[in-house]
């Protein structure tokens, strides 16, 4: 990165206009999905919020309007887990074009058992990373037409201490809930590397950037009600921690940048200033695990070959 760019200055709290964009956020009617959501609203741009589940999608567009003045929100029925709908999911989008769509959904079980999608899949890994890879192929002619798309993928900083297992992607032989949950962050993170490597390749417009919120709690997160609620109590017991970690509006920060900033450049990793866990958002590393192209390669085709799509994700 540049050192203009580097020391260019991003306020957080005074985002650049996006009015006439259009940013679709799988995920994006609870944790830090709405929160980059509400961020991106104030911009002016028109917000689709993915979502499986209607009556959560109301009320995080019934808690975006009460904050976000004019805010043009609106949601798409998404069910990442149930690869068959995606394409008419899409279609429904009723859209020319899309600006830029942030991969955010996702599931994190903290228990056994070993649970699967309707597909057949490791239910984390076939939601986080197969949902948004088959995603792809569905809003690729979208991204295409916009004047310059984006697909910001959102990583996770535990990635960082896992790697793959290119022989049990599904952990089907040794199931650990935390470290799947991990694995197929860490999944997703190096297909949204592989993906800029790929566009470029073929000279697409569109850029592939992953992010990550670092450290972000819900007892550091302000209230939205009713889509979350933090109790005093709770932010009084959190203040220690915020030290080291932040709430998850500040962890949709990072998210917002890569989507918005006119500087970031396809294959960047961003993600919070200090410890990658808090502040505000800055240009990370990649580390080497998450970007080896031969690891990223088999991902892809067998990713490919578990859902079925077009190797080039409709990317020509």
């Amino acid at each position: 990165m540049s050192s203009t760019s580097q020391s260019r200055a991003w306020d957080v709290h005074r985002l650049p206009s996006a009015e006439g964009r259009i940013f679709l956020v799988t995920g994006g009617n609870a944790g830090i999905g709405y929160f980059a959501a509400e961020q991106l609203a104030a911009t002016g741009a028109v917000v689709v919020l993915g979502s499986r589940d209607a009556a959560k999608a109301d009320a995080a567009m019934a808690s975006i309007r009460s904050r976000v003045s004019g805010a043009h929100v609106r949601h798409l029925q998404l069910d990442l887990a149930d690869l068959s709908s995606l394409k008419t999911a899409v279609d429904r989008l009723d859209l020319d074009h899309l600006d830029a769509v942030v991969y955010n959904a996702g599931v994190a079980l903290d228990e056994p058992p070993r649970r699967e999608t309707g597909d057949g899949h490791e239910l984390m890994f076939g939601t986080n990373h197969l949902g948004h890879f088959a995603l792809t192929q569905w809003l690729a002619p979208l991204l295409s037409a916009a004047s310059a798309g984006r697909i910001v993928t959102v990583g996770s900083f535990a990635a960082r201490s896992e790697r793959l297992d290119l022989g049990d992607l599904q952990s089907t032989q040794d199931y650990r809930p935390k470290r799947t949950y991990g694995r197929s962050k860490l999944a997703q993170m190096c297909f949204g590397f592989e993906l800029d490597r790929r566009l470029r390749a073929v000279g697409s417009t569109v850029l592939s950037v992953v992010a990550h919120p670092g450290g972000a709690l819900d007892s550091l997160t302000p209230s939205r009600p009713p889509v979350g609620v933090t109790t005093p109590g709770e932010r009084l017991r959190a203040l220690p921690s915020a030290l080291l970690v932040q709430g998850k509006d500040a962890g949709a920060w990072p998210v917002v940048r890569a989507v918005l900033d006119s500087e970031v450049q396809g294959g960047q990793l961003w993600g919070p200033r200090v410890f990658g866990l808090r502040g505000i958002p800055r240009r990370e590393p990649v580390p080497s695990h998450m970007a080896a192209p031969d690891v990223a390669a088999r991902l892809w085709a067998v990713s490919g070959e578990l859902v079925g799509t077009d190797p080039h994700l409709g990317f020509r």
